[in-house]
């Protein structure tokens, strides 16, 4: 059996939580043989590790703080962040901008990212971004952090392939490729037909953005192979391919 790895996920989020076991084994049923949950904030992070305590060398970590959670007191939360490192996060995530819901702390977030981006150069860790409606300003923040040693990847990637190469100008950035490439026209489908697969990641943002058939329900880990089937569909070559070469993609970045 092909073997994955779903790169960003959720377990401790409410609508899996309850069944985070059973949701774990289904994936390992269907070949997804690692994990990567994503953090949020101080507020779930000790249930996040409880998880993945309960599932050494299968659910890994990361620890950062999500542009949605920044706000005025974004430093006393990074400094709520440190200890966790010392438990074996594997990147500094999910960090990043996101101006969809709310502009309200912009100059905030932006400062959040730059600290952070500074902490993963400081700790020698990737960084698991998360972008929404701020292409701009992040590439922005990128060019002020240029002397860092930045290395990551964009989550749930739905830029162009322009957007891609510019990003290459900053560091060795893959992208996180999930549910949203099988939708109809979605517009990253044309991304990934041109982005090489060495720089591409597997995920579901479970419970989030399940790929079709499985719309309107619960996204979970186990559905990482239809993902890795529609990339293969682009690409025009084996879904055996798409998963040998994703995994080690996975592995080298995040080291686990």
């Amino acid at each position: 059996m092909a073997r994955y790895i779903d790169t960003h996920a959720h377990f401790y989020d409410e609508a899996l939580v309850g069944d985070s076991e059973a949701a774990i084994a289904r994936a390992e049923e269907a070949g997804v043989t690692k994990m990567l949950q994503a953090d949020i904030d101080s507020k779930e992070r000790d249930l996040m590790w409880e998880i993945a305590d309960r599932h050494p060398g299968v659910i890994f970590n990361m620890t950062g703080l999500y542009p949605g959670s920044v706000d005025r007191s974004w430093e006393h939360e990074l400094e709520l962040m440190m200890p966790y490192f010392g438990r074996g996060a594997v990147a500094v995530g999910e960090i990043g901008l996101d101006y969809h819901w709310s502009v309200e702390f912009v100059e905030e977030q932006k400062l959040a990212l730059k600290a952070q981006l500074e902490l993963a150069d400081r700790m020698d860790l990737p960084v698991n971004i998360h972008l929404r409606d701020a292409t701009e300003d992040f590439l922005s923040v990128l060019q002020e952090c240029r002397g860092l040693r930045m290395r990551g990847n964009v989550h749930a990637f739905s830029g162009s392939w322009e957007t891609f190469m510019q990003l290459q100008k900053y560091g060795d950035w893959s992208v996180g490729i999930g549910g949203v490439v099988t939708y109809k026209n979605a517009k990253v489908a044309e991304s990934v037909k041109k982005i090489p697969l060495e720089k591409i990641l597997l995920e579901t943002d479970a419970p989030y953005l399940p790929p079709v058939p499985h719309r309107g329900e619960r996204n979970e880990s186990m559905y990482v192979p239809i993902i890795a089937a529609k990339i293969a569909e682009l690409k025009g070559i084996d879904i055996e391919e798409v998963a040998a070469v994703t995994t080690a993609n996975a592995e080298r970045l995040f080291k686990i």
